[in-house]
């Protein structure tokens, strides 16, 4: 692959899709964009400043008075919010719920947008998220949609969240993961869907690594535009 590609992988909360699109990026020495790290960072504006979620005006201002910029670490795109590095703030339920809500608002996307193109204006870059193919880079080189059941998306952040010392039960991680879907595929702007064009996965039965072995070999068989 001589040319600098553009990847971008789109799904649902607990596919798998963070994980699996930093791998592959490692792999094909890439940076990684994790763009929901990008709506995170504003949310958690929002919540330390105790605004409310669906107020318009409160979020245009938000939005007029924040700086959300994005640093290469190691490969990684890593988000500041102001000047502050958020990375181990932002990676709350909580946090994961106000950026869904958030993202609603055309002055939210609309402000995060420019940042997230700029980032991948020279290719070379895997970029993770909602919107990916269908709004961000609409002409992609390669657009992938992670899926899996709801069961088994449930069951791994339950896991996730146990190799991380928190004991939250499956019920309320359902009421969580039901309620995003519902925000995230039924918002009239970019709803979640796949992408036109892109190559759906269903990862229910496939390891992280088989995952990326499928994306690299999809990738593989086609010519690079």
């Amino acid at each position: 692959m001589n040319k600098k590609l553009v990847i971008t992988i789109d799904g649902p909360a607990g596919a798998g899709k963070s994980t699996v699109s930093r791998i592959l990026a490692e792999k094909l020495g890439y940076i990684y964009l994790d763009t929901g790290a990008l709506y995170r960072g504003l949310a958690y504006k929002a919540v330390q400043l105790g605004m409310p979620l669906d107020d318009i005006s409160r979020l245009c201002d938000l939005c007029s008075n924040t700086t959300v910029s994005l640093n290469n670490s190691n490969g990684k795109m890593k988000v500041s919010v102001d000047g502050e590095d958020v990375e181990d703030k932002i990676r709350t339920e909580e946090i994961g719920m106000a950026a869904s809500k958030i993202s609603t608002f055309a002055v939210v996307r609309e402000k995060l947008l420019n940042l997230q193109r700029e980032a991948g204006a020279d290719g070379g870059i895997v970029a993770e998220g909602r919107d990916m193919g269908s709004v961000v880079f609409p002409d992609a080189d390669y657009k992938f949609y992670l899926d899996a059941t709801l069961d088994e998306r449930i069951n791994r952040r339950h896991k996730e969240l146990q190799s991380k010392g928190n004991s939250q039960e499956m019920e309320s991680i359902s009421k969580v993961m039901l309620a995003r879907d519902q925000q995230d595929k039924g918002r009239v702007l970019a709803p979640l869907k796949p992408p036109e064009g892109a190559i759906i996965i269903n990862s229910d039965y496939l390891s992280i690594d088989e995952v990326v072995d499928h994306i690299i070999s999809d990738i593989s068989k086609k010519t690079p535009k």
